[in-house]
C-alpha cells in the first residue's frame, strides 16, 4: 500500500473491533468476517488497534495475526489501511512499529508512552526515535483525552515542524477557537476528529474521523460525511440526532462506568452490520444485551437516514 502523504488522509475510518469467544479468545473466522464487510461497507480506509480495537489487551502475536488480517482483506479490496502501534511502553510501540511496517500500511498510528508524562523534548525525541523505525511508512499521532501528555494546537506544530514524517493527528477536537488554533498552527495536517461531532469538525476544516459512528453504520457514516461537503446544515441536523442517541442510548451506560471498547462494540450491535458480539476482554464489563434492543428502536426512529446496510 502507497504510504499516504501529508492533508491526503480523509474521509470516514472503520475501525476493527475484536469478536470475543466466552473464553476472551480472539474469533478469528468472525475477525474476517467482520473485515470483509468492513472492507465493503464503503468506508474510505480500516485501521486497527485503536481504543475500540482493544490495543490495551493484545499480546503480541494477537497483534501481528490481526495486522496479517487487516491488511489482506484491505489489499484484496483496494482499501487503505492503517496500524496503531500505540502501547503504554515506548520499547513495545518501537518494537510493533517495525513489526507494523513490514505490512506496508498507509500509515501507522502510534500513542504517547503513558505511565509517566513526557515533557515537549521527551515527546519530540519519542516521535524522532518512532518515525525513523517506521521509514518509509509515515505517521499518525492518536492523542485521545485520556491521555497523560495532552498535545495542544501550539505543541503539534512544532512538533510537525521537528518530525516530517508526522502527517495526521487524531483527536476529539474542541470549539470554535481550538479550530483555528489548529488552522493557525497545523494547516497542513490532516486533522481526525470524534466521529459524532464530525459535522462540525468538517465545518471548521477537520479531514475525517477514526469513527465510533462508524462502528455502529460504516455505510451510513459514510453517506453522513458525503451529506457534509454537499449540504453542511443538513449533516449538522443528522449531528444533532446523533447526539441525542448518545445522550438516550449511550451516556446511560459511560455513566455505570463502562470503557470505550464495550461502547463501540453496543453501537457495532445496535447496528448490527456484524457479529463482533458485546463481549471485551477482561476485567472490563460488557454492555448488556437487553440495552441493545431499545437501543435499535430509538436509532429507528431518530437515524433512519444513518442507519443504512453496508454498501
Amino acid at each position: 500500500m502507497k504510504p499516504l502523504p501529508a492533508g491526503r488522509i480523509r474521509g470516514v475510518w472503520g475501525t476493527v473491533l475484536l469478536p470475543l469467544r466466552a473464553d476472551d479468545a480472539i474469533d478469528w473466522r468472525r475477525l474476517e468476517d467482520e473485515l470483509s464487510l468492513l472492507a465493503g461497507s464503503g468506508v474510505h480506509g480500516v485501521y486497527a488497534h485503536g481504543t475500540a480495537g482493544e490495543l490495551h489487551a493484545l499480546d503480541e502475536r494477537e497483534f501481528d495475526r490481526v495486522n496479517e488480517l487487516l491488511a489482506g482483506a484491505c489489499e484484496g479490496a483496494g482499501l487503505p489501511f492503517q496500524i496503531c502501534a500505540g502501547h503504554p511502553s515506548a520499547q513495545v510501540c518501537l518494537d510493533r512499529v517495525r513489526r507494523a511496517r513490514e505490512h506496508e500500511p498507509g500509515a501507522i498510528q502510534v500513542t504517547l508512552p503513558d505511565w509517566v508524562p513526557l515533557n515537549e523534548a521527551e515527546v519530540a525525541d519519542f516521535l524522532t526515535g518512532v518515525a525513523a523505525a517506521a521509514a518509509p511508512v509515515p505517521l499518525v499521532l492518536y492523542n485521545p483525552p485520556h491521555a497523560k501528555t495532552q498535545v495542544s494546537p501550539e505543541l503539534l506544530g512544532r512538533l510537525l515542524a521537528a518530525v516530517p514524517a508526522l502527517v495526521g493527528v487524531k483527536l476529539a477536537g474542541g470549539d470554535g477557537d481550538w479550530y483555528a488554533r489548529m488552522r493557525a498552527h497545523a494547516p497542513a495536517c490532516s486533522l481526525f476528529v470524534a466521529g459524532h461531532r464530525l459535522a462540525t469538525g468538517v465545518g471548521h476544516g477537520a479531514s475525517g474521523s477514526y469513527s465510533n459512528v462508524a462502528a455502529m453504520a460504516p455505510a451510513g457514516a459514510v453517506a453522513w460525511y458525503e451529506l457534509m461537503h454537499r449540504d453542511l446544515p443538513a449533516a449538522l441536523d443528522l449531528e444533532r440526532r446523533i447526539g441525542e442517541f448518545f445522550r438516550r442510548c449511550v451516556a446511560p451506560l459511560q455513566a455505570r462506568g463502562l470503557s470505550n471498547p464495550a461502547l463501540d462494540k453496543f453501537l457495532a450491535a445496535v447496528g448490527g452490520w456484524a457479529d463482533v458480539g458485546l463481549r471485551v476482554r477482561w476485567p472490563y464489563a460488557a454492555a448488556p444485551e437487553s440495552a441493545v434492543a431499545e437501543a435499535r428502536l430509538v436509532a429507528r426512529e431518530l437515524l433512519p437516514d444513518l442507519m443504512l446496510p453496508p454498501i
